[in-house]
């Protein structure tokens, strides 16, 4: 049975004044503040600086260079982009879907305190929904009704991610590849008009190529990147003999994933996909925060905004 929308923001409310209550900072009622356009000093510049905020006449003239300091936002736009592909419905505790719905309606919440806007971008290969942001409790329940949506049925077959032991097709986390790049250029045009805070949320399982995009996206907005994955994708489970179903062909054979073998080539497999996905956010300026579908959503919403509170600057 789906939740309604109000009674899942209660909840994450009722949670997030427990778990959230005196950590987060200042008036702002959030550690994520706007840029700012109103000009307050001058400084020394130092190499975390941004270079687009360096004022080439002042530079010039003391030969030695100096940044432009502004006074922040008290309001700012926020962008919830989040990965409805297939292979987010995967996982256990209601799978990867469901806690990027939590997290997103949570942060939602959070980030709209203190009169800031929050729109969303929902995608997946199929269809995509745009949410315009505004202000306001009705605007959250109205992010939380498009997540909890059905998907949109796809209109024709998609290309295997590749395939998942022990489950069906329809569960797998690879079974269509998402076209992530699509998805951060939807992101990026739909951003553009102004600086905003923007929170990316996939498995970043799909195609290859989305750190350039991704890239792009983080030059001009403030990005958070928040990949959620499931045990499981991890760490293959000894399920003993297990029917697997080709996601494509609809092949079906029996495989032993007891099999030490097996077991050693998938590993192997993860560790080759973790390090690419590590050095892919590199090439992007971005760090991503993992989240897994057994993990507790707000201790991990609490350490996430401890760590971007500390590392902005």
């Amino acid at each position: 049975m789906v939740t309604p929308p109000d009674r899942l923001l209660r909840h994450l409310e009722w949670r997030l004044g427990r778990r959230l209550d005196g950590r987060l900072q200042g008036a702002y009622r959030t550690v994520w503040h706007g840029t700012g356009i109103d000009f307050t000093d001058l400084r020394a510049y130092s190499p975390e600086d941004d270079v687009r905020h360096i004022d080439w006449n002042v530079t010039a003239r003391l030969d030695e260079p100096f940044v432009r300091q502004y006074t922040e936002d008290r309001e700012l736009t926020a962008w919830l982009v989040i990965d409805k592909s297939a292979s987010m419905k995967f996982g256990g505790h209601e799978g990867k879907d469901s806690v990027a719905t939590e997290l997103a309606v949570s942060l939602a919440r959070l980030v709209s305190q203190g009169g800031n806007r929050v729109g969303a971008i929902l995608y997946d290969n199929a269809a995509h929904r745009v949410i315009p942001p505004r202000t306001g409790r009705d605007q959250i329940l109205r992010i939380a009704h498009e997540l909890l949506k059905p998907p949109t049925p796809a209109t024709k077959p998609e290309k295997p991610k590749n395939r998942m032991w022990g489950k069906k097709a329809a569960e797998s986390p690879l079974a269509a590849t998402t076209d992530l790049s699509a998805m951060l250029r939807l992101a990026a045009m739909t951003t553009v008009k102004r600086r905003s805070l923007i929170f990316v949320m996939s498995d970043f399982i799909g195609e290859p190529g989305w750190d350039r995009p991704l890239g792009m996206l983080t030059h001009r907005h403030e990005v958070v990147v928040i990949r959620v994955v499931d045990p499981a994708e991890l760490d293959l489970p000894d399920l003993g003999v297990v029917l697997v179903e080709d996601a494509e062909t609809g092949e079906q054979l029996l495989v032993d994933t007891s099999d030490p073998l097996l077991r050693s080539r998938l590993a192997g497999e993860v560790g080759a996909r973790e390090a690419e996905l590590a050095d892919g956010m590199r090439r992007a300026g971005v760090a991503a925060h993992r989240i897994t579908t057994d993990q507790d959503l707000m201790a991990a919403l609490v350490q996430m905004v401890h760590t971007s509170g500390k590392g902005r600057r």
